[in-house]
Protein backbone atom coordinates (compact mmCIF):
# COMPACT_ATOMS: atom_id res chain seq x y z
CA UNK A 1 0.00 0.00 0.00
CA UNK A 2 1.14 3.71 -0.43
CA UNK A 3 2.02 5.80 2.17
CA UNK A 4 0.86 9.70 2.64
CA UNK A 5 3.23 12.58 3.33
CA UNK A 6 0.50 14.85 3.86
CA UNK A 7 -0.82 17.00 6.70
CA UNK A 8 -4.06 15.51 6.00
CA UNK A 9 -4.01 12.68 8.00
CA UNK A 10 -4.93 11.19 11.72
CA UNK A 11 -2.33 13.24 13.03
CA UNK A 12 -3.98 16.40 12.20
CA UNK A 13 -6.43 16.96 14.96
CA UNK A 14 -9.88 19.35 14.33
CA UNK A 15 -11.61 20.41 16.92
CA UNK A 16 -15.38 21.42 15.50
CA UNK A 17 -17.17 23.60 18.00
CA UNK A 18 -20.76 23.78 16.89
CA UNK A 19 -23.99 23.89 19.02
CA UNK A 20 -26.26 22.99 15.66
CA UNK A 21 -26.35 18.84 16.57
CA UNK A 22 -27.42 18.54 12.06
CA UNK A 23 -24.50 20.62 11.33
CA UNK A 24 -21.63 19.35 13.92
CA UNK A 25 -22.38 16.12 12.36
CA UNK A 26 -22.03 16.54 8.88
CA UNK A 27 -18.72 18.97 9.71
CA UNK A 28 -17.43 16.09 12.38
CA UNK A 29 -18.33 13.45 9.34
CA UNK A 30 -16.98 15.50 6.09
CA UNK A 31 -13.58 15.99 8.06
CA UNK A 32 -13.51 12.53 9.24
CA UNK A 33 -14.05 10.60 5.68
CA UNK A 34 -11.02 12.56 4.30
CA UNK A 35 -8.78 11.52 7.04
CA UNK A 36 -8.85 14.17 9.97
CA UNK A 37 -8.82 12.77 13.49
CA UNK A 38 -12.37 15.25 14.67
CA UNK A 39 -13.48 16.03 18.13
CA UNK A 40 -17.04 17.72 18.36
CA UNK A 41 -18.09 19.54 20.97
CA UNK A 42 -20.99 22.25 21.69
CA UNK A 43 -20.28 24.81 24.13
CA UNK A 44 -17.50 27.24 24.62
CA UNK A 45 -16.71 25.54 28.05
CA UNK A 46 -16.34 22.31 26.48
CA UNK A 47 -13.81 24.11 23.84
CA UNK A 48 -11.59 25.77 26.23
CA UNK A 49 -11.48 22.16 27.93
CA UNK A 50 -10.48 20.04 25.00
CA UNK A 51 -6.93 19.03 24.82
CA UNK A 52 -5.45 21.36 21.74
CA UNK A 53 -5.76 20.60 18.48
CA UNK A 54 -4.38 21.48 15.77
CA UNK A 55 -7.32 23.07 13.80
CA UNK A 56 -10.69 24.42 15.46
CA UNK A 57 -13.64 25.15 13.68
CA UNK A 58 -15.22 27.70 15.69
CA UNK A 59 -18.96 28.59 15.88
CA UNK A 60 -19.19 32.56 17.01
CA UNK A 61 -22.67 31.83 18.27
CA UNK A 62 -22.63 29.38 21.40
CA UNK A 63 -25.17 28.95 23.98
CA UNK A 64 -22.92 29.92 26.92
CA UNK A 65 -19.75 31.73 25.93
CA UNK A 66 -19.15 34.08 23.28
CA UNK A 67 -17.47 33.01 20.19
CA UNK A 68 -15.24 35.84 19.89
CA UNK A 69 -14.21 35.59 23.69
CA UNK A 70 -13.61 32.01 22.99
CA UNK A 71 -11.46 32.86 20.34
CA UNK A 72 -9.82 34.99 22.23
CA UNK A 73 -9.13 32.68 24.90
CA UNK A 74 -8.10 29.92 22.91
CA UNK A 75 -5.55 32.03 20.80
CA UNK A 76 -4.12 33.19 24.53
CA UNK A 77 -3.31 29.49 25.08
CA UNK A 78 -2.40 27.76 21.70
CA UNK A 79 -1.18 28.05 18.30
CA UNK A 80 -3.91 26.21 16.62
CA UNK A 81 -5.01 27.54 13.41
CA UNK A 82 -8.61 29.05 14.04
CA UNK A 83 -11.08 29.13 11.56
CA UNK A 84 -14.46 31.23 12.70
CA UNK A 85 -18.03 29.23 11.38
CA UNK A 86 -20.58 31.51 11.60
CA UNK A 87 -23.95 32.75 10.53
CA UNK A 88 -22.97 36.48 11.02
CA UNK A 89 -21.79 37.99 7.75
CA UNK A 90 -21.46 41.70 8.93
CA UNK A 91 -17.73 43.06 8.04
CA UNK A 92 -17.96 44.04 11.65
CA UNK A 93 -18.20 40.84 13.17
CA UNK A 94 -15.32 38.89 11.02
CA UNK A 95 -12.79 42.38 11.82
CA UNK A 96 -13.38 41.22 15.83
CA UNK A 97 -13.16 37.71 14.66
CA UNK A 98 -9.81 37.90 13.32
CA UNK A 99 -8.61 40.86 15.38
CA UNK A 100 -9.21 38.58 18.30
CA UNK A 101 -6.94 35.90 17.12
CA UNK A 102 -9.06 33.97 14.05
CA UNK A 103 -6.97 32.72 11.18
CA UNK A 104 -9.49 32.96 8.98
CA UNK A 105 -13.54 33.01 8.81
CA UNK A 106 -16.24 31.15 7.12
CA UNK A 107 -19.98 32.35 6.64
CA UNK A 108 -22.60 29.91 6.91
CA UNK A 109 -23.88 27.95 4.30
CA UNK A 110 -20.79 26.73 2.90
CA UNK A 111 -19.46 23.66 0.96
CA UNK A 112 -17.12 21.12 2.56
CA UNK A 113 -15.12 21.72 -0.58
CA UNK A 114 -14.16 25.19 0.36
CA UNK A 115 -14.03 24.54 4.02
CA UNK A 116 -10.99 21.99 3.30
CA UNK A 117 -9.31 24.61 1.25
CA UNK A 118 -9.69 26.66 4.12
CA UNK A 119 -7.86 24.29 6.29
CA UNK A 120 -5.53 23.43 4.04
CA UNK A 121 -4.20 26.68 3.40
CA UNK A 122 -4.20 27.53 7.31
CA UNK A 123 -2.16 24.88 7.79
CA UNK A 124 0.33 25.76 5.10
CA UNK A 125 0.42 28.93 6.84
CA UNK A 126 1.54 27.60 9.88
CA UNK A 127 3.42 24.77 8.52
CA UNK A 128 4.79 26.39 5.28
CA UNK A 129 7.11 23.57 4.28
CA UNK A 130 4.75 20.41 4.68
CA UNK A 131 3.96 18.50 1.70
CA UNK A 132 0.20 18.10 0.33
CA UNK A 133 0.53 14.70 -1.76
CA UNK A 134 -1.24 12.19 -1.69
CA UNK A 135 0.86 8.47 -3.04
CA UNK A 136 -0.37 5.40 -3.31
CA UNK A 137 1.67 2.65 -5.80
CA UNK A 138 2.35 4.76 -8.62
CA UNK A 139 -0.20 7.80 -8.32
CA UNK A 140 0.28 10.66 -6.78
CA UNK A 141 -2.08 13.62 -6.03
CA UNK A 142 -0.96 17.26 -5.15
CA UNK A 143 -3.84 18.57 -3.10
CA UNK A 144 -2.58 21.99 -3.73
CA UNK A 145 -2.22 22.27 -6.98
CA UNK A 146 -4.88 20.09 -8.00
CA UNK A 147 -2.79 18.13 -10.15
CA UNK A 148 -2.73 13.94 -10.54
CA UNK A 149 0.41 11.70 -11.77
CA UNK A 150 1.04 8.16 -12.58
CA UNK A 151 4.42 7.60 -12.82
CA UNK A 152 5.30 10.56 -13.09
CA UNK A 153 2.88 11.09 -15.97
CA UNK A 154 0.63 14.26 -15.12
CA UNK A 155 -3.53 13.45 -15.70
CA UNK A 156 -5.76 15.79 -16.82
CA UNK A 157 -9.36 15.23 -14.69
CA UNK A 158 -12.28 17.01 -14.36
CA UNK A 159 -12.80 18.35 -10.61
CA UNK A 160 -15.47 15.87 -9.87
CA UNK A 161 -12.88 12.89 -11.03
CA UNK A 162 -10.12 14.99 -8.79
CA UNK A 163 -12.61 15.13 -5.90
CA UNK A 164 -13.56 11.09 -6.40
CA UNK A 165 -9.78 10.35 -6.12
CA UNK A 166 -9.20 12.46 -3.73
CA UNK A 167 -11.52 11.06 -1.50
CA UNK A 168 -10.23 7.66 -2.34
CA UNK A 169 -6.78 8.25 -1.85
CA UNK A 170 -6.98 9.87 1.66
CA UNK A 171 -7.65 6.45 3.25
CA UNK A 172 -6.10 3.85 0.73
CA UNK A 173 -7.86 0.33 1.21
CA UNK A 174 -10.69 2.13 3.44
CA UNK A 175 -14.33 0.79 0.79
CA UNK A 176 -15.59 4.83 0.66
CA UNK A 177 -19.59 4.65 -0.22
CA UNK A 178 -20.88 6.00 -3.57
CA UNK A 179 -23.13 8.58 -0.95
CA UNK A 180 -19.67 9.41 0.71
CA UNK A 181 -18.45 10.04 -2.49
CA UNK A 182 -21.47 11.89 -3.79
CA UNK A 183 -21.29 13.99 -0.66
CA UNK A 184 -17.11 14.88 -0.79
CA UNK A 185 -16.87 15.36 -4.53
CA UNK A 186 -20.21 16.60 -5.44
CA UNK A 187 -20.25 19.02 -2.39
CA UNK A 188 -24.09 19.56 -2.58
CA UNK A 189 -27.12 17.29 -1.83
CA UNK A 190 -27.92 15.14 -4.32
CA UNK A 191 -31.39 13.77 -5.50
CA UNK A 192 -30.34 11.64 -8.63
CA UNK A 193 -29.29 7.93 -8.88
CA UNK A 194 -25.79 7.62 -6.73
CA UNK A 195 -24.77 5.49 -10.19
CA UNK A 196 -23.88 8.52 -11.16
CA UNK A 197 -20.85 7.70 -9.27
CA UNK A 198 -19.82 4.45 -11.67
CA UNK A 199 -20.10 6.94 -14.79
CA UNK A 200 -17.30 8.72 -13.25
CA UNK A 201 -15.32 5.66 -11.84
CA UNK A 202 -15.11 4.33 -15.17
CA UNK A 203 -13.99 7.72 -16.74
CA UNK A 204 -11.37 7.87 -13.87
CA UNK A 205 -10.01 4.21 -14.47
CA UNK A 206 -10.04 5.08 -18.35
CA UNK A 207 -7.84 7.91 -17.69
CA UNK A 208 -5.32 6.80 -14.69
CA UNK A 209 -4.67 3.21 -16.94
CA UNK A 210 -3.53 1.47 -13.79
CA UNK A 211 -5.43 -2.39 -13.63
CA UNK A 212 -6.55 -2.55 -10.46
CA UNK A 213 -6.21 0.44 -8.52
CA UNK A 214 -9.84 1.58 -7.99
CA UNK A 215 -11.45 -1.47 -6.71
CA UNK A 216 -15.46 -1.79 -6.53
CA UNK A 217 -16.75 -3.70 -3.68
CA UNK A 218 -20.22 -4.76 -4.54
CA UNK A 219 -22.92 -3.62 -2.34
CA UNK A 220 -20.81 -1.34 -0.58
CA UNK A 221 -18.77 1.12 -2.85
CA UNK A 222 -15.15 1.66 -3.88
CA UNK A 223 -11.33 1.47 -2.70
CA UNK A 224 -7.96 1.78 -4.03
CA UNK A 225 -6.28 -1.90 -4.35
CA UNK A 226 -3.07 -2.45 -3.56
CA UNK A 227 -0.70 -2.02 -6.86
CA UNK A 228 2.80 -1.87 -7.71
CA UNK A 229 4.76 1.05 -7.08
CA UNK A 230 5.95 1.78 -10.63
CA UNK A 231 4.12 0.19 -13.97
CA UNK A 232 5.43 0.74 -17.41
CA UNK A 233 2.24 2.87 -19.15
CA UNK A 234 1.50 2.66 -22.88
Amino acid sequence: MGARDTGVAEETRVLVVEDDRGIAESLVRGLQQVGYAVEGVRTGRAALSAPSPDVVLLDLGLPDIDGVEVCRRLRARSDAAIIAVTARGEEADRVVALDEGADDYLVKPFGLAELLARIRAVLRRRRPMEPEILRHGPLALDLRTRQVSVDGHVVALTPKEFGILECLAADPGRVVSRQQVLERAWDAEWYGPTKVVDVHVAALRRKLGVPGLIETVYGHGFRLGAVQESRERS
